[in-house]
């Protein structure tokens, strides 16, 4: 490991980051260095994969501290018994990286996970003291995203926050007896327990900027957390009902899915296979179905197929439930309030609020609905319009097949 240069470590420790999909950059304080006082800034335009919600491009230095692991969780290519090549950071590198990057215009911030070495407190306190330095000693105004240790000492875990602008604290699987099967070296009260104190000292930080000016900004962008799908038993209701306790205890920002890849020399007890990554995409939608279409836990599981708990691949989570629950529609476009609207198929938060200004001048038409939205044909069935009304769609007994999106053979060489 000490024979390693950079550019080598680099290589190892980068590509052993991309299994972990917490990395967007939204939601953080916005800081700048246009006064000519310290470097970097949360602002501005990026290279890389990590979108805002606002279609911003953030580019992020992604990396390990490291890959080698006292813990063998059996999903985790880094695990202990993994035959795979280790290299290691020191915290100096990692700073000296980061800034070097940032100068040459390749990243806005830095994404920090690592491997447990020696122990969990001596882990975490390098990686605070990469955000520490960055901030301290350079003065760097740029996004920092720490990965913490739940077992860590909360002191240290409390100094992440002070530093980055977003931590995550990973449940990694679904299911309490997922976590003890698969990585029975830690522990779900453990890790809950570090959520709550995270959320916590949020709440704390946030009514401390409200009362003192001067207080510190505490992990502004907030906590998330990441799953693993497709490891364990755990279905996708089970999964939909793990994040919306996530979501409703500690106040998290996301929860990311990371559907299940099969690694070199895989433990016996992994599936053979990776689950489709569809189903991945899929509790994602639902998860937007929570968070930004006012959809219940129990309305989005009952999406589910009742006899295998699986969300339907071939189309998304909200048609699924309209289909289930057709006694919901069809819906006027022109009286319905904003949360019936949002349960139409084919209609986003955009089209929705586009819909609710525009009707208070005119009522509004099929054709004026299709100017919102990619297809109006999903929308058809479900909705009033002042010249459509879906006698016969309504009445039809199978309706799936007009409103399911069509396979289609893609082209190999396609331009």
């Amino acid at each position: 490991m000490a024979q390693l240069d950079t550019r080598e470590k680099l290589a190892i420790l980068a590509d052993a980051a991309k299994y972990d999909a917490s990395c967007a950059s939204s939601g953080t304080a916005k800081r700048n260095s246009a006064d000519g006082k310290g470097l970097g800034s949360t602002e501005g335009m990026g290279i890389c994969h990590a979108y805002a919600p606002d279609g911003r491009c953030i580019s992020l230095l992604k990396i390990l501290l490291t890959n080698s692991c006292i813990f063998d969780c059996h999903y985790c290519i880094n695990r202990k018994s993994s035959n795979v090549r280790r290299a290691r950071f020191t915290a100096e590198e990692v700073v000296r990286l980061t800034l070097s990057f940032y100068r040459r215009n390749y990243i806005e911030g830095l994404f920090l996970s690592s491997g447990i070495i020696r122990s969990s407190n001596y882990t975490m306190e390098q990686l605070v003291e990469v955000a520490r330095s960055l901030r301290e000693d350079h003065d760097f105004r740029g996004y920092i995203h720490l990965k913490t240790i739940p077992d860590a000492d909360p002191e240290l875990i409390h100094q992440a926050g002070l530093h980055a602008d977003r931590v995550s604290i990973n449940v990694e699987l679904p299911t309490a007896s997922g976590l003890k099967r698969l990585a029975p070296e830690k522990s779900e009260t453990q890790i809950e327990g570090a959520m709550d104190g995270m959320r916590s000292a949020i709440v704390d930080g946030t009514d401390a900027r409200k009362r003192y000016r001067s207080a510190p900004r505490f992990a502004p962008a907030g906590q998330s957390t990441q799953m693993i799908v497709g490891a364990d038993a755990a279905t996708d209701r089970d999964i939909v009902g793990r994040a919306a306790t996530l979501y409703d205890r500690f106040e998290l920002r996301r929860v990311y899915y990371s559907a299940f890849s099969p690694i070199p020399e895989a433990s016996a007890v992994l599936p053979l296979q990776r689950p489709p990554l569809m189903r991945e995409h899929r509790l994602y939608q639902s998860d937007w179905l929570m968070r930004f279409y006012d959809y219940k836990p129990e309305e989005v599981r009952a999406a589910a197929d009742d006899a295998t708990g699986m969300l339907p691949l071939d189309i998304d989570p909200k048609l699924a439930w309209a289909l289930k629950f057709r006694d919901h529609f069809p819906v006027d476009v022109n009286r319905a309030p904003r949360e019936a609207l949002l349960r139409v198929p084919g209609l986003g938060v955009k089209a929705v609020n586009a819909i609710l200004s525009a009707r208070r001048w005119r009522r509004l038409r099929l054709d004026d609905v299709a100017r919102l939205t990619v297809s109006i044909k999903k929308l058809r069935p479900f909705l009033i319009a002042e010249d459509w009304r879906p006698v016969a769609l309504t009445d039809r007994a199978e309706l799936k097949p007009l409103v399911a999106p069509k396979k289609q053979q893609l082209e190999l060489f396609a331009a």
